[in-house]
């Protein structure tokens, strides 16, 4: 349908007995229930995300980037995708290197289109995290939602998959109503001219 929009939930990272995709599902869930979204989720952990770069960068590159045959699924993902949620922990006050390798590895996927964060951690819940993936991410031309999810000491404050926050679908309502104004505004604006980058 016109007015539903591809949404892209990507749970950055892959640690050991990670968090991650219990927000992830939690997450897609109440972007399902918002009904302005067809739903996917990628986790990081299931692809080849080498460290190690080619010389050109893909912004240059285009199709002819040459990505690992591993990493197919996810770049399409990405291409077809008209907004993102990242999932994200905070990592020494930044967020994880498979989440940028990931980024790094792209281009054009993220250029004009949306991106929101939900973050959780220790005491600031990830948010130092958050703010380096937005300067990363501006760089790349996609446009960063404000209002963002974060969940700090969420050891303490998730039980049976779910945030105990009683407020915290509220607040996941306000994320996703903002992605969805910026994915159709930024989908009828590439339709109509491409993008100066």
């Amino acid at each position: 349908m016109e007015n539903t929009h591809k949404l892209l939930v990507i749970v950055g990272s892959v640690r050991e007995g990670r968090f991650g995709p219990t927000v992830g599902s939690w997450v897609a869930e109440q972007a399902r229930s918002h009904g302005g979204f067809e739903v996917d989720v990628m986790d990081l952990a299931e692809f080849d995300i080498p460290l190690s770069l080619p010389a050109a960068p893909p912004k240059y590159a285009g199709d002819d980037y040459p990505r690992p045959a591993g990493m197919a699924a996810l770049t399409s993902a990405l291409e077809a995708a008209d907004g993102f949620v990242v999932v994200t922990p905070e990592y020494n006050h930044s967020y994880p290197a498979s989440l940028k390798a990931a980024i790094d590895w792209h281009f054009t996927q993220w250029t004009a289109k949306p991106v929101a964060f939900v973050s959780y951690g220790g005491a600031a819940g990830g948010r130092h995290a958050v703010l380096h993936l937005e300067n990363v991410l501006t760089e790349l031309h996609a446009v960063t939602i404000r209002d963002g999810l974060a969940f700090p000491n969420y050891f303490h404050t998730w039980q049976d998959d779910r945030p105990l926050d009683p407020e915290a679908p509220v607040y996941a309502k306000t994320l996703l109503d903002q992605l969805a104004w910026w994915a159709g505004a930024l989908r009828s604006a590439r339709r109509a001219a491409p993008y100066p980058a």
